[in-house]
């Protein structure tokens, strides 16, 4: 049998996730709104599609399309000097993209919150997604990151409420990993 391979024209889908557990991301957006988090960086993730759509229709936050991840560090620390409060939303492959730029929240101690949704985890369809999903949580634990996870949807509010008052409240990076089987299967579509 023939492995897929990536090319232009192949799309990755999300399956839908079962009726009990398709309104964390609404709840995870009730929380940022509830923290005051004015605006949001990422780089476009089907794992984040519903939130990103949530902060993109609301007045009140500011959507930020990266082009790279490490660039949403530059952007919390500019909303932070600017009185404002951010959120990071990236893929588990973006952690890699952002290893130096952490020594930035370490030298300047302010506050960072990655929300990172997780692959190459449970059903994981693509082998190059393994490698720095094995490694994302000692990767930025040794980055001076703390990191709490959330496998469950039941779990996501609490567990990124908390974050957001640690790293606020400490001026720490924070980052809650947010896990394959809580975003769904994703399976190749062409």
């Amino acid at each position: 049998m023939r492995e897929p391979t990536w090319d232009k024209e192949a799309e990755v889908a999300a399956t839908p996730l079962p009726r009990s557990e398709t309104g964390w991301p609404d709840q995870l957006f009730g929380v940022l709104k509830a923290k005051d988090i004015r605006q949001v960086g990422y780089v476009p993730d089907a794992g984040h599609s519903r939130l990103i759509e949530l902060c993109a229709a609301d007045a009140d936050i500011r959507d930020v399309v990266l082009t790279t991840e490490e660039e949403g560090i530059g952007l919390a620390a500019g909303a932070w000097l600017g009185g404002q409060r951010a959120v990071l939303l990236m893929q588990s492959s973006g952690v890699g993209n952002c290893i130096n730029m952490l020594s930035l929240t370490k030298n300047c101690r302010f506050p960072l919150v990655m929300l990172v949704t997780m692959r190459g985890e449970w059903a994981e369809f693509n082998p190059w997604q393994v490698p720095m999903g094995s490694i994302v949580e000692p990767a930025l634990r040794l980055c001076d990151v703390l990191v709490s996870r959330a496998d469950h949807a039941d779990a996501v509010a609490d567990t990124v409420e908390a974050a957001i008052e640690l790293a606020f409240g400490g001026e720490l990076a924070v980052a809650v990993l947010l896990s394959q089987r809580l975003i769904g299967r994703k399976v190749w579509v062409k």
